[in-house]
């Protein structure tokens, strides 16, 4: 286990952060920084090995490191994958990859919105670079052991994402994120496990509890009722059960459980509910619920 002690004796934390330019990465850092990782900002991938090796020989003095990786130096870009290589063959700092990605169009509206110029299309339209980057990144985002989907996500809240997951990391702690959310707006990119719960019965088509969501005690009771709901919970519940310690033993910190119905407003969110209770009162698992969509069908 990681500790803050000037020379720990744990293996030393390197965390690659990379993805989208305009995803996030600038509050990335800085939430790192407020958990005490030493950060550099823009460094040439071709650099990553000396930098593991200066890690390696502080004897601990430097244990928590974040690198950002991005197109900003794209003339080193493709020495990215050699030096992830030598990390992994070789280097005896333990690194992982933290890939930060947002839709195309909410990507253009934050360089609107900034009035900057996309580094891959510094006199062209936003879109342009962003398409390109995309294509680029694509191999590196399948290797990332951690991808956020910051789209919908304001900066507290992808702190709060960053800080759950690394701090966690360091007490061993497996943190479960349950996000609920409507097929119609889009599956979560950043989701391990996604669950379709449009079978069962829609409070939608009760006019009463249309304009509520599944918080409310009597979408919550009603979509508890049913038998269906019972099985599919209690399978529910076993299969997550047995899946969390597995991915605990193999070193993950964080799940993203998503859970999905139509809209995202009545079904997908009384289940989120469920499950976090379900799983709160457990000591060695942080659990945080989130409901993406639930307030963008208010009538």
């Amino acid at each position: 286990m990681e500790t803050n002690q000037t020379h720990s004796t744990a293996p030393a934390k390197l965390v690659i952060i990379t993805g989208m330019s305009g995803a996030g990465k600038t509050i990335a850092v800085q939430s790192l920084e407020d958990l005490g990782f030493f950060c550099v900002d823009n460094l040439p991938p071709v650099l990553i090995p000396k930098f593991a090796e200066l890690i390696e020989q502080s004897q601990g003095r430097i244990g928590k490191v974040a690198l950002v990786i991005d197109l900003r130096g794209r003339e080193f870009f493709t020495a990215l994958s050699e030096s992830l290589a030598y990390l992994k063959h070789h280097a005896t700092v333990h690194f992982e990859i933290l890939y930060l990605d947002a839709t195309d169009t909410v990507l253009v509206q934050r360089y609107k919105e900034s009035r900057r110029r996309h580094p891959l299309a510094p006199t062209g339209a936003p879109l342009e670079g962003i398409r390109h980057e995309r294509v680029l990144l694509e191999e590196l985002k399948g290797m990332a052991t951690q991808v956020i989907d910051t789209s919908s996500l304001k900066p507290a809240a992808l702190k709060e994402r960053i800080a759950s997951r690394f701090t966690d990391a360091e007490t061993h702690a497996m943190s479960i994120n349950i996000v609920s959310f409507g097929f119609k707006y889009g599956v979560p990119i950043d989701a391990d496990l996604i669950f379709d719960v449009r079978f069962l019965p829609n409070p939608h088509y009760v006019e009463q509890l249309r304009p509520n969501t599944g918080k409310d005690p009597d979408v919550y009771d009603y979509v508890m009722k049913w038998n269906d709901t019972q099985t599919f919970l209690a399978k529910l519940h076993d299969m997550l059960n047995f899946l969390i310690p597995q991915y605990r033993k193999e070193g993950k910190g964080q799940v993203v459980i998503g859970i999905g119905c139509t809209g995202g407003k009545h079904r997908s969110v009384a289940i989120a509910e469920y499950l976090g209770k379900a799983f709160s009162g457990s000591e060695t698992e942080a659990v945080r619920v989130n409901h993406r969509d639930a307030d963008k069908d208010r009538h």
